[in-house]
């Protein structure tokens, strides 16, 4: 198989996957919390996973020849999304007024950054050659469509209890 089409293979499983398990066991228990602690585990995951995106930008994680026009949005994208992600899921924990607040820009951010490195990777035709992601291929493929699904999950949250 060649490696672009065992790249779409593997995203379009993972993202498969994790819409599976969201509307077979997330949103089931979400569905009967309160919307602050469903919003709170649907935040947290993101706190440790997307400063991973920084590897983007380490030289033997991924290839030399890794557009630096892909990696450098997509890594700092990230920074900012787990920054984001610990001010919301603190406002959130301590109940602050502004949380809500909080996890909207969060959730907008994330969401855009990760569907941008989507958009930027086959600008760059980063399909072409997903071996340039070295080590960092198991992020796109693995980790960030679940993330795409917690942010839709989050998103589905706060339209549905109109917060």
């Amino acid at each position: 198989m060649k490696p672009l089409a065992i790249f779409g293979v593997n995203v379009l499983a993972s993202f498969v996957s994790s819409v599976a398990a969201a509307v077979l066991f997330a949103m089931p228990w979400l569905q009967a919390q309160d919307t602050h602690v469903a919003l709170l585990w649907l935040v947290v995951p993101h706190m440790f996973l997307r400063f991973i995106g920084l590897s983007f930008l380490v030289p033997g994680v991924v290839s030399a020849s890794l557009p630096r026009s892909w990696a450098a949005p997509a890594a700092y994208g990230d920074l900012v999304a787990g920054i984001l992600a610990i001010i919301a899921a603190a406002a959130l924990a301590h109940n602050l007024s502004w949380a809500i607040a909080a996890v909207w820009m969060f959730n907008v951010w994330g969401a855009v950054d990760l569907l941008y490195g989507f958009y930027k990777g086959l600008r760059v035709n980063l399909a072409l050659n997903p071996g340039l992601l070295g080590a960092g291929y198991y992020l796109v493929t693995a980790i960030v469509p679940p993330l795409l699904v917690s942010h839709a999950l989050i998103f589905l949250l706060l339209v549905r209890n109109g917060v």
